[in-house]
């Protein structure tokens, strides 16, 4: 496998242990009684609203290294310029990370983003699924407007489901990474995550 790139270590390592810590406290919460399941409820909550944004700024992280790839190659002077192109009204600045925003902001590189991550894996289809479902709950969190038509009466998050949509996220970043590295290497001629 080649080398990743440097925001896909990031997820892999630094943002893996910060969302590490939550399950560490979900699992330290103890008893059995009503308290528990409302304690175990809002770690659920928070760790789903931790995971989206520490998946944002994984992101984020990496469409601005690949960007960097890009302006290396440019002359000095138009640099700056070629920057603010790839950051102009760059969704992952400003909203969560919807799967049409990252397709968006990626496709400033001269691809149908979604088509190529979905060539990588079959599992790739239901990943962005699950993490379009995710970023329903983080809504609904954020803003605590949970539908009753989408979650019913009494919406309950369950760890597994957090998990689950954790790792359909490892998966998309790893497929993110292939694509990219694959683009900027047809683009640059050689690959772009070496040290």
């Amino acid at each position: 496998m080649p080398m990743p790139s440097n925001a896909f270590l990031g997820w892999s390592v630094v943002r893996a242990d910060v969302l590490d810590e939550i399950e560490t406290v979900h699992a330290n919460v103890g008893g059995t009684g009503r308290g528990r399941r409302y304690a175990t409820q809002q770690i659920n909550r928070a760790y789903a609203v931790l995971l989206s944004s520490e998946f944002q700024g994984f992101c984020r992280d990496f469409h601005s290294e690949c960007a960097d790839h890009i302006i290396a190659t440019a002359p000095i002077q138009v640099r700056p310029v070629i920057r603010m192109q790839f950051q102009w009204g760059r969704s992952l600045d400003r909203g969560n990370p919807q799967a049409g925003g990252i397709g968006s902001d990626f496709g400033r590189f001269g691809l149908q983003f979604w088509v190529e991550v979905y060539s990588i894996h079959t599992h790739n289809e239901r990943r962005r699924e699950l993490l379009d479902e995710l970023m329903v709950w983080r809504n609904a969190i954020a803003h605590n407007d949970f539908d009753r038509a989408l979650f019913g009466q009494d919406p309950v998050l369950q760890l597994v489901q957090v998990r689950a949509w954790r790792s359909a996220l490892n998966g998309l970043c790893q497929a993110f990474d292939t694509v990219m590295c694959n683009r900027l290497t047809r683009i640059l001629g050689a690959s772009p995550w070496v040290p």
